[in-house]
């Protein structure tokens, strides 16, 4: 039997002054889980280093922080860039191709919550189901909609092994406030790493869609999803 080939995400970084950059994410087919480089990453991916205050890995000779280690290759990428530099970037799967003429700053957002959620972090590692649907650049909009409906499916699985599924998303807003303490020390890390910034301004994008999701549930933002419903709800007015 032929061992099942690693999925992958090619991102083609296009400058104004014709300069190009490429960065590959492989992913363990089974597990979802980032494929590292064998290199020794630098002292700031230590754990100790502004390690998160809700962190649950145990601190120990050598550890180091998962999510930080995903970053370094962005980096040494992007270390000297700026968050303002116009580029065309193209995003291949194996299933489809996405292209957008944005900003650095955007288009890294997008690479950062891919490497983060796959990198072995147990707090954004809960928002790996919705890595094999990547969807690049998604609006806020698109954004609440795949974490809600990806919540209450793990609550169906949950229920389905005979425990008690949090259907309130009660837990979804804990999610989120976990993972903006992720987003904020991370942040701290990425200041000492490189003069650049766009590494740093793409923890604030993913942080602002932290606070949309955090504060749309505390809105009732349920409401004004349930009219796309209508079709499955008009039989039970």
């Amino acid at each position: 039997m032929t061992a099942a080939q690693p999925i992958v995400f090619k991102y083609r970084f296009r400058f104004e002054d014709g300069s190009q950059r490429d960065f590959q994410i492989a992913l363990d087919p089974i597990t979802l889980q980032l494929i590292n480089s064998a290199k020794t990453p630098p002292a700031w991916t230590a754990l100790s280093h502004h390690k998160c205050p809700n962190c649950p890995l145990p601190d120990a000779p050598g550890a180091r922080c998962p999510a930080a280690v995903s970053l370094v290759e962005i980096v040494e990428l992007f270390g000297n860039a700026c968050s303002y530099d116009q580029v065309d970037v193209t995003i291949t799967s194996e299933a489809r191709q996405y292209a957008k003429h944005t900003s650095l700053q955007q288009a890294v957002s997008s690479l950062t919550g891919l490497l983060m959620a796959t990198s072995g972090c147990p707090i954004a590692g809960k928002l790996r189901p919705m890595v094999p649907f990547h969807l690049p650049f998604a609006t806020d909009w698109e954004t609440k909609y795949r974490v809600i409906s990806m919540y209450l499916l793990a609550q169906f699985f949950i229920a389905r092994r005979g425990s008690t599924p949090d259907w309130n998303l009660t837990g979804l807003a804990k999610i989120y406030e976990d993972l903006r303490q992720v987003n904020r020390h991370v942040s701290k890390r990425l200041n000492e790493a490189g003069s650049g910034d766009a590494h740093v301004n793409a923890l604030f994008i993913l942080d602002a869609f932290a606070d949309i999701v955090s504060f749309s549930l505390d809105q009732r933002m349920l409401e004004d999803l349930e009219a796309l419903f209508a079709p499955h709800l008009d039989r039970h007015a």
